[in-house]
């Protein structure tokens, strides 16, 4: 089983956006995926549309299994653990347990039947994070084109590295580090694409395309649905879709190129919400 942790200390580099489209893409291709929100700001059951009365607390909690807090089928072959800001108190309820670091890994342990686990996660190094870090094996470090983005993921990688000396033991890979909201005329996006390569670990793991900007990201995340649900055939799409064959080993990325243009809404035939 592949277990995908989508991470960044730096907030809006579009992390719960990647989290949906590769657990999407995954599961489109066939996969049985289970999407895991590690979030207590809990954007993933916005952006899929989805409620439910037990969350990722509940099951940290030891309150219910995974079999009550996994919501089934949400997408066909994507299942989806929701959370809601009440896992901001997880903090204070489970300070006194111990390994508390490891609750999540150990209560998802006999979910069976799965085939990738993707977990979203906050933009801080909390509770939930240590969590979905030592419950995942890989790695996806999405990167706004902005040097805050670029300190966010150095400022990850170093806690990273942290959790692999605390718990050697633990197999946690760089899998990807994916530029979003890319502009190849921006001073900006060249510089922190230059930055990245440079970095001898972001560097050797580097989605180079990255996704470009796009504002049909922003529609199909108001609309409740997936970038191939709503805008099948925008330049979102198409990067998403890249950069799950790239992640599956199957192609290279395709180079950023210098007359890429700024992207209108797509004009496409588009699911209702």
């Amino acid at each position: 089983m592949r277990r995908i942790a989508i991470v960044n200390m730096k907030g809006g580099v579009g992390k719960t956006t990647t989290a949906v489209q590769i657990a999407a893409g995954f599961a489109a291709r066939g996969r049985r995926v289970l999407l895991v929100d590690a979030d207590p700001q809990g954007n993933i059951g916005h952006v899929l549309g989805l409620t439910a009365p037990r969350t990722v607390r509940d099951l940290m909690l030891g309150e219910c299994g995974p079999g009550d807090a996994i919501v089934r089928e949400a997408r066909p072959g994507l299942d989806v653990i929701t959370a809601t800001p009440a896992a901001f108190a997880l903090e204070s309820q489970l300070a006194g347990t111990i390994q508390r670091e490891t609750l999540l890994a150990r209560r998802l342990r006999d979910v069976r039947g799965v085939d990738v686990l993707v977990f979203d996660t906050s933009p801080a190094m909390n509770l939930l994070t240590y969590n979905a870090l030592l419950a995942a094996n890989e790695l996806v470090l999405p990167v706004g084109m902005d040097s805050l983005a670029l300190m966010g993921a150095r400022q990850t990688l170093d806690g990273v590295n942290e959790i692999r000396g605390l718990w050697p033991e633990r197999t946690l890979s760089l899998a990807a580090v994916v530029p979003t909201a890319v502009s190849a005329q921006t001073h900006a996006s060249r510089a922190v694409l230059e930055a990245l390569e440079a970095d001898p670990e972001m560097g050797a793991r580097l989605f180079r395309q990255g996704i470009r900007q796009c504002i049909d990201l922003t529609y199909a995340a108001a609309a409740c649905q997936t970038i191939w649900e709503y805008a099948p055939r925008s330049r979102a799409a198409e990067d998403y879709t890249a950069l799950l064959e790239w992640l599956e080993g199957r192609a290279p990325a395709r180079e950023v190129r210098e007359d890429d243009e700024e992207e209108a809404p797509s004009v496409v035939q588009r699911s209702p919400a």
